[in-house]
């Protein structure tokens, strides 16, 4: 069967005209001519004009398609398996193109209409994070930010006050605030500790994402930096680069609940050695394996950096004297161990301490 240009040109979706221009250029010779000279296409012919259209698609020049196809047949495999190639490209822009629409409607211009100014501050702020990050990271990004959203604002006022008096970076109010500043970064990100340092990386370096957003604006990135920087260098002496990246994640609230339960005990002056006093140790030891990704070696390693460090106790999310309780309730514990006599708070013990990172 052999089909006129016109027949061709309305069954593939192009025009005459196009069909022409790809005769002019040998790109697509007709096979045969009708009697009145009319140009007349084959199956094969038909079989690389898709070849051709799928090129097309992927954005090759017609002259590199030309050489591409010269000198050789086209199977029809190859020209479906070019089709479905240039469809999966355009499925995954228009898919990246939706996100993208979708974030600007629901989260970066939410609330009135936004002027000429909202428009282009929101444009370069896309423009700044698209280099940092794939649409689906970003995606994921502001869907986890209402889990955080009021803790951070508190966070970021009580930050702001502190440099406003002017607080040293190891002063204990300014290392409870960096361990909560990297709890609720670590919560924002489910843990992932590479989407944190590029998320870091940036505010760091792009000028245009400070102070936008809630972003914090850069002195007190600087300040609360230098505060973990303190944290960071002792952890360093204990633990080795891999260690780092095998941390786990335990949320701040995880930490939070600890106390608040743990503090009800004690204000009802039970025993070490109560069922729920165990209980809360063992809630405890859970949440260091957690820290510590269940890997015995490393929350050996955490537990005397915390033990020998007065530092890495600043700031930590259990107090001093839940603390204290909780060590004497793993105590007891203790396979063999006695009724309460033996298990008194041991208020100078030197038993390791909850990890602070």
């Amino acid at each position: 069967m052999l089909l006129k240009v016109g027949d061709l040109a309305r069954r593939a979706g192009l025009t005459v005209r196009t069909l022409h221009h790809y005769d002019e250029i040998g790109l697509l010779k007709p096979s045969g001519r009708s009697d009145a000279g009319y140009r007349l296409y084959s199956q094969a012919d038909v079989q690389r004009l898709h070849s051709i259209q799928t090129m097309r698609q992927m954005g090759l020049a017609l002259g590199d398609i030309g050489e591409l196809l010269a000198g050789e047949g086209v199977a029809p495999q190859r020209i479906i398996s070019q089709q479905i190639r240039a469809l999966d490209d355009q499925i995954a822009r228009a898919t990246d193109l939706r996100s993208r629409l979708a974030m600007l409607r629901d989260g970066l211009v939410a609330g009135a209409e936004p002027d000429m100014g909202n428009w282009l501050e929101t444009l370069a702020l896309m423009t700044t994070y698209r280099k940092h990050f794939s649409t689906a990271e970003l995606k994921r990004i502001f869907e986890s930010w209402k889990a955080i959203e009021a803790d951070w604002l508190a966070v970021k006022d009580e930050v702001r006050r502190a440099m406003d008096q002017q607080l040293p970076r190891n002063a204990p109010e300014v290392q409870a605030l960096a361990y909560r500043w990297m709890a609720l970064m670590l919560q924002w990100m489910h843990g992932d500790m590479d989407l944190l340092e590029r998320w870091g990386h940036m505010f760091r370096t792009e000028p245009t994402a400070q102070g936008r957003n809630h972003a914090p604006p850069g002195d007190m990135i600087e300040y609360i930096e230098g505060a973990i920087k303190l944290r960071m260098a002792l952890l360093e002496k204990y633990l080795q680069p891999e260690d780092f990246s095998a941390l786990g994640h335990v949320p701040h609230h995880a930490w939070a609940d600890l106390q608040r339960d743990v503090q009800a005990l004690m204000a009802r002056a039970l025993p070490c050695h109560h069922p729920d006093a165990l209980a809360c140790a063992r809630r405890w030891s859970a949440l260091l394996d957690t820290l510590a990704s269940h890997d015995s070696g490393l929350r050996a390693r955490l537990m005397q950096a915390t033990a020998s460090e007065p530092l890495l106790q600043a700031g930590s999310p259990l107090s001093s004297d839940v603390r204290a309780y909780l060590q004497a309730a793993a105590a007891c514990a203790q396979p063999g161990k006695p009724g309460s006599a033996s298990c008194a708070i041991p208020m100078n013990s030197t038993a390791p301490q909850d990890p602070l990172v």
